[in-house]
């Protein structure tokens, strides 16, 4: 972890904070000085997370949301920004993987939910980021699509399309916002060490290791410091981009 105070100052939103990504993302934005807003379904499970940023000496605001439910969104987006002040970086990562199967053979009830979480979720979590961010007059955002973003998975429609239309929306905001001063983009995580994987592979996490060209899984960590990249005055010239951190698996 870089010991810069890259964000001293700044206010950051992330979402699914509870685990995973997530939650190593939000400790990485306050042990580099940023308040932070940590967001997922429940507040026990978002707990762990907020231990682990007052342990590290940063100030962190639990927050429960479904960003399936818009009222729950715009109302921690209104709750971020009356308690902290201001909204800089907003960080949607909530997400869930599909039950795996052929296209023909998926319930319209389960598409529905990966959809409406994955998808639906981000581009309401981003409506109301931009919106504040458009009064501030600045802002950066970063979106979780997946390496299934830019490539086919079989056995899972649901979630390649939905990470392939967070690429869609990523790219055409940044084109909506690049000149007002905010930032879109989006990264791409491989195989990640995450509760999530666990669940997808049933526990056998070597079938996942198996997928990765360079033979084992990324650590949460090591997308935590892609999105402060993306974050911080370092990626002051990158906007519409999907910077994939996968260890060559959508190659």
């Amino acid at each position: 972890m870089s010991s810069f105070n890259r964000f001293t100052g700044k206010v950051a939103f992330v979402t699914g904070a509870a685990s995973g990504i997530g939650r190593a993302t939000a400790i990485a934005f306050a042990k580099e000085g940023a308040r932070v807003a940590i967001v997922d379904r429940t507040e026990n499970a978002l707990q762990l997370t907020a231990d682990a940023i007052a342990a590290a000496g940063g100030e962190a605001l639990v927050i429960a949301c479904d960003v399936s439910v818009p009222d729950q969104v715009e109302a921690a987006v209104t709750r971020t920004v009356e308690t902290l002040g201001r909204l800089d970086i907003a960080f949607n990562n909530a997400g869930v993987e599909n039950k795996a199967a052929p296209l023909a053979e998926i319930e319209l009830d389960e598409w529905d939910r990966v959809l409406d979480i994955n998808l639906r979720g981000t581009f309401v979590c981003m409506k109301h980021e931009i919106a504040q961010m458009l009064k501030q007059g600045d802002g950066v955002v970063v979106n979780t699509s997946s390496g299934a973003g830019v490539r086919g998975v079989a056995g899972g429609s649901s979630y390649a399309a939905s990470k392939h239309a967070i690429i869609g929306m990523t790219k055409s905001a940044a084109l909506d916002y690049a000149k007002s001063g905010i930032r879109v983009n989006a990264v791409l995580p491989g195989n990640i060490e995450t509760p999530m994987m666990d669940r997808f592979t049933g526990g056998n996490i070597q079938k996942a290791i198996d997928l990765e060209p360079v033979g084992r899984l990324g650590k949460p960590e090591e997308i935590a410091e892609a999105v402060l990249w993306m974050s911080s005055d370092l990626g002051a010239f990158v906007t519409g981009a999907s910077i994939s951190v996968d260890g060559g698996w959508s190659l």
